[in-house]
């Protein structure tokens, strides 16, 4: 296995989860993106949905080559401010609410201010609701937000500048173990965000001639399904680097790549499936190849906006995905190294 530098790939992972960006609120994640591409001489564009899209030139410029990673996150907003002066909140993703129950948060206004909270349910105790406190099903209406400020009514809250549709964001409680493993949330996608920030490095670095044009896009609304309805001009191929879904009856793994067959979207592409099994295999790369039944990525998503292209799926395996997840950093200079090896070659 090629030699990387682990510790550049551990910095940009960190930075990135430092980052709130729910799905509509990326700005701040793409403004590192670009002072981080700027310091690399990369060439870089935005688009008019805030996409980023790196373009490294390659022998063939007529066939692009286009990865995608998404820093777009799962996330709040404030749906109601409630009259006992907490608040109720509405979903930006697809995840479980009880895997926000007793998170401490951060809501920000629409003019910028900062207040912290907790999420909790509406019977957090069970010495005053006992077993219903145990039973009460987690979902937006049972759950709320509790400001860590002296307020019982909505108009206290309202005084504080606080609206209906102010983002709320959770808290990532973000570590790298000395045993390599990372935990926090958002390593879906934040995990791959930064493998392919450090596959740029790499490349530029190294002055590695690719075969192909080569476009990375960073997508900013995955989450929420639409976030490569457009992808950059002449792709061919379209990889998008997000997670394996390690779990009950599956086949994918914490400590190696993952390559997804299919999804709930359908098939992935046979030959591209095939082309990163052969590369594994080749360069003693841990690979496992695996179906996941719930899933969608930003290559169906392309797909299913009527793009001409083949798509693939591939990604560190990821557990506990859309709660506080893990994966391990063989995991991630595994999936690293399949992507470099897939771009440099035809």
């Amino acid at each position: 296995m090629t030699t990387y530098n682990t510790n550049n790939l551990k910095k940009y992972l960190t930075n990135i989860l430092d980052i709130h960006s729910p799905s509509g609120y990326t700005d701040k994640a793409m403004e590192y993106f670009e002072e981080e591409l700027a310091k690399l001489g990369a060439t870089y564009n935005r688009t008019n949905k805030g996409a980023l899209i790196v373009t490294i030139e390659g022998e063939n410029k007529e066939d692009v080559r286009t990865l995608s990673a998404h820093v777009d996150t799962l996330g709040a907003m404030i749906k109601t401010i409630k009259d006992n002066g907490t608040l109720e909140l509405s979903q930006v993703g697809g995840y479980m609410m009880n895997t926000l129950e007793g998170e401490n948060c951060i809501i920000e206004t629409i003019e910028g201010t900062h207040y912290t909270g907790t999420v909790q349910t509406i019977k957090p105790s069970v010495h005053i609701s006992g077993g219903e406190a145990r039973e009460l099903k987690r979902e937006p209406s049972t759950m709320e937000v509790v400001i860590d400020e002296k307020v019982s009514s909505k108009e206290d809250l309202e005084k504080l500048g606080i609206c209906v549709g102010d983002y709320v964001f959770i808290e990532t409680r973000s570590r790298i173990t000395d045993s390599g493993f990372i935990k926090s949330r958002y390593l879906d996608d934040k995990a791959s965000a930064a493998i392919l920030l450090y596959t740029i490095e790499y490349i530029l670095a190294n002055k590695i001639q690719l075969p192909y044009t080569t476009c990375f896009f960073i997508s900013n609304y995955e989450e929420v399904g639409h976030g490569a309805a457009y992808i950059p001009e002449n792709t061919k191929e379209f990889v998008s680097v997000d997670m394996g879904a390690p779990g009950l009856t599956q086949n994918s793994s914490e400590f190696a790549v993952c390559i997804c067959a299919k999804d709930s979207s359908g098939p992935y592409d046979y030959e591209l499936k095939k082309k990163f099994v052969d590369i594994c295999k080749k360069n003693n790369i841990d690979y496992k190849i695996d179906i996941y039944p719930y899933y969608g990525s930003d290559a169906s998503c392309a797909r299913a906006a009527g793009h001409d292209i083949r798509c693939g799926l591939i990604g560190p395996g990821v557990f506990a995905s859309h709660g506080y997840e893990r994966t391990h950093m063989d995991a991630m200079i595994a999936t690293l190294d399949l992507v470099v090896k897939y771009i440099s070659n035809k």
